[in-house]
């Protein structure tokens, strides 16, 4: 008998049991070929890879748990009960019989995918890496009729991105942007969870052919309902209602993201002054609660290990988030600025980002907040090699700076950015200069410039940081005066001799000696005593002043 002969009617075993191929899979389920991968796709079913193929290599495989996974979904049944409708439509259609055609194909069954986002909450941030970025590319594409890209599916994912971003605006979320050959790199910080996409540019897309287009519109379905969840409940954590009203003229004039700005902005105003009133009730209701349990407390009337007991005590009255250093830093990077954009510019993005660092934003066109003649604006962003009429009240800057300033953290110099002039190089936030090895020259001025902000003192090349904490060396060089050399020295000579005492204490401790305070103070004296020697041993601070004075008059 051979080894691979299985008698009739026994059982199956290794991967023969486990795996089963894409035709079987088909077979099981009673589906078309379509309608198996639109719900490998919804399900997030995918192709195995086993040890040993049994049908062969030509065949893909899918694992038989989850193929009867899909098998026990609500969605498979309503996606029968659609084919089924399908067929009465064509069925009325070819018997020409119109008033049922009619009635039929107005009242085609519909499906959500709601139960789905909702047992993916476990992979949601992961599935919402590449939710944001699917909407983003769609809403930049046109809209095709032979590839069955509608043009109400264009603008509702356009929609979704632009509330995203109205929501990191508003929140000042926003941390890094880059701007590269295929679009601009974001990336925000939300809930504690860096999330990075990618925009494209502003321009005409060409679709190619070698693309399954009824496939990517399968995830974009998935993807569009993921992204309506998650900006619904983003909304409701700032206490603004989703979906947003915008103004009939903005949306009108293809403004939509100033219009969702202006809607937040409204919103989180009354949202404020309607909870003012509930906080200040509900601090009168926490006083109250924290005086009735120290009373209780008194009275053993409730124990202090009890799991929740003091959980109502410890709840924010107003539910409001803290703010933590890097957003506050954001919210006013660019505060008291006023910005202008010229016709040129990549106005959608600036948008998005002036408002994100808390400046205020105009540009060239009907339903902008304020004209190009107002005397308050401080810096207007134009790409072209010149610029007619000047104001002398403003500074003209290429868009670059806005990006390298917000990368930066700090305002840099104009004078690189002026109009006609090549700006410096466009560095990556993304890179780490020191772990690749190579510093550009940019990133170094960025860096002193930096240091100056925060009037920090860096070390100057040839030298190391270390070189920083010598006070000698400081005063030699003129960067701090003879006061703080001195005291810097005692310093310094202090924290050496409590290290010293407190290795002495560790080897005592490990040789197993007793601990006694004479042996201490003992300690103490002996690395007094060799403090002071080693400060007879040091030269003069005021000596090697003069020393560094008459050989520089030489």
């Amino acid at each position: 008998m051979p080894k691979h002969y299985r008698p009739a009617g026994k059982k199956k075993e290794g991967n023969a049991a486990k795996y089963v191929t894409r035709s079987q899979a088909v077979k099981l389920l009673q589906v078309s070929l379509v309608t198996f991968r639109r719900l490998c796709i919804l399900k997030g079913v995918f192709p195995r890879e086993p040890k040993k193929k049994v049908k062969g290599n030509h065949h893909t495989y899918y694992h038989l748990k989850d193929i009867l996974f899909v098998k026990h979904d609500p969605l498979l049944e309503k996606f029968r009960e659609m084919r089924t409708y399908e067929k009465k439509i064509k069925k009325a259609e070819a018997k020409k019989n119109k008033d049922l055609y009619e009635r039929l194909r107005t009242r085609k069954p519909t499906y959500t995918l709601d139960r789905l986002i909702l047992e993916s909450l476990l992979m949601l941030l992961e599935t919402w890496m590449t939710a944001c970025p699917w909407c983003t590319f769609f809403a930049a594409l046109p809209a095709l009729e032979r590839e069955n890209i509608e043009v109400k599916r264009i603008h509702n994912c356009r929609k979704l991105s632009h509330e995203w971003q109205a929501y990191i605006a508003r929140t000042h979320k926003l941390r890094k942007v880059f701007i590269s050959v295929k679009g601009i790199y974001y990336q925000a910080e939300v809930e504690g969870q860096k999330i990075t996409w990618l925009t494209p540019h502003a321009l005409q897309q060409v679709l190619p052919e070698d693309v399954d287009y009824n496939v990517m519109l399968t995830f974009l379905e998935f993807y569009e309902t993921l992204l309506a969840f998650s900006n619904f409940k983003l909304y409701h954590s700032i206490n603004v209602n989703y979906p947003p009203i915008l103004d009939p003229q903005l949306e009108a004039l293809a403004e939509e993201l100033y219009a969702l700005s202006r809607y937040l902005d409204a919103n989180t105003r009354s949202s404020h002054t309607s909870g003012s009133n509930q906080v200040e009730s509900q601090q009168n209701e926490k006083q109250h609660d924290e005086s009735d349990l120290r009373l209780a407390q008194l009275q053993h009337q409730l124990p202090h290990n009890e799991p929740g007991a003091l959980m109502h005590l410890v709840e924010d009255a107003a539910g409001e988030d803290e703010e933590d250093e890097d957003t506050k830093e954001c919210k006013n990077f660019f505060k008291d600025m006023k910005f202008f954009l010229g016709r040129e510019v990549p106005r959608e993005s600036l948008l998005f980002v002036i408002p994100a660092f808390g400046g205020i934003v105009s540009w060239e066109g009907d339903g902008a907040p304020f004209r190009e003649a107002d005397q308050s604006i401080t810096h207007q962003i134009v790409d072209r090699p010149t610029q007619g009429h000047k104001f002398l009240s403003r500074e003209y800057v290429q868009p670059q700076w806005i990006y390298d300033c917000v990368n930066a953290r700090i305002i840099l110099p104009t004078e690189g950015y002026l109009v006609g002039r090549v700006p410096p190089p466009h560095l990556s936030p993304f890179v780490d200069n020191e772990a690749e090895g190579y510093v550009p020259d940019y990133a170094e001025t960025i860096k002193r410039l930096q240091a100056a902000t925060r009037n920090e003192v860096l070390p100057m090349p040839g030298t190391v940081k270390e070189d920083l904490e010598d006070p000698q060396r400081l005063l030699v060089e003129g960067i701090i005066d003879r006061a703080e050399a001195n005291e810097a020295a005692e310093k310094k000579r202090k924290m050496a001799t409590l290290e010293k005492q407190y290795h002495d204490e560790l080897k005592m401790e490990l040789e197993g000696a007793q601990y006694s305070s004479s042996m201490v103070n003992q300690n103490i004296k002996s690395n007094a005593a060799s403090g002071e020697a080693r400060e007879e041993s040091v030269p003069d601070l005021q000596q090697i002043a003069d020393d560094a004075q008459i050989c520089q008059r030489l």
